[in-house]
């Protein structure tokens, strides 16, 4: 367990990265804001739990192989990118008039969270984060890393999720305030299709990260 001042620390740094709008942030902001707040917080929650897939592979050094490996953090890196390029297709392409009124919510809010937690995964930096970052406040003289790693691991998910829960509301609230008609529903699809599509091409030609 890391000393009580080791997390306060690591609370505060943790935070500043949460709050500062990344492609997390703003692929639950356009979620909320053309598929309302029920969307967006379904969003969260699969982005976290992507982010507990890459807690685990931290732990196991699973990361750190992608790191090291060109190959292997381009892959990610594309797949990830590809997946939101798809995402932003099918968001701008036209729907029949009742598919949009008839929509299977269950459906909908699986698909939503499915896609949350398939972008995380895929987020080659968030691996980078949890082996730059996070091991920096792990006492190694203190023994039991792996378990100081869940720890942080664990404290950043809780702190993630109030801190993109605020965003999510905020969108969801955006969404709630200028109605749900057919052309606004459609202007909102070109928003989300225009942002996806760009925050997949940000991803692919994002630099990668030194292997030293």
């Amino acid at each position: 367990m890391p000393a009580a001042s080791t997390l306060i620390l690591f609370s505060g740094a943790a935070l500043l990265l949460l709050i500062i709008p990344g492609p997390a942030v703003l692929y639950i902001v356009a979620r909320g804001a053309t598929q309302g707040r029920r969307a967006a917080l379904v969003s969260v929650a699969g982005v976290h739990v992507g982010t507990l897939v890459h807690i685990a592979a931290a732990a196991a050094g699973l990361s750190a192989i992608v790191v090291a490996s060109a190959t292997a953090f381009s892959t990610v890196k594309l797949a990830g990118a590809s997946y939101l390029i798809y995402l932003g297709i099918r968001a701008l392409l036209p729907k029949p008039v009742d598919t949009e009124v008839s929509v299977d919510e269950s459906w909908s809010t699986r698909r939503v969270f499915t896609d949350a937690v398939v972008l995380n995964v895929l987020n080659p930096k968030t691996a980078v984060f949890f082996l730059a970052f996070v091991p920096q406040f792990v006492d190694v003289s203190a023994g039991h890393t792996t378990s100081q790693l869940l720890v942080l691991g664990i404290v950043f998910i809780v702190l993630g999720l109030l801190s993109d829960g605020g965003y999510a509301l905020a969108a969801g609230w955006v969404s709630e305030r200028f109605g749900n008609s057919p052309e606004l529903a459609r202007r909102r699809d070109l928003v989300a299709g225009v942002s996806y599509i760009s925050l997949g091409l940000i991803t692919a030609f994002g630099g990668r990260v030194s292997s030293s």
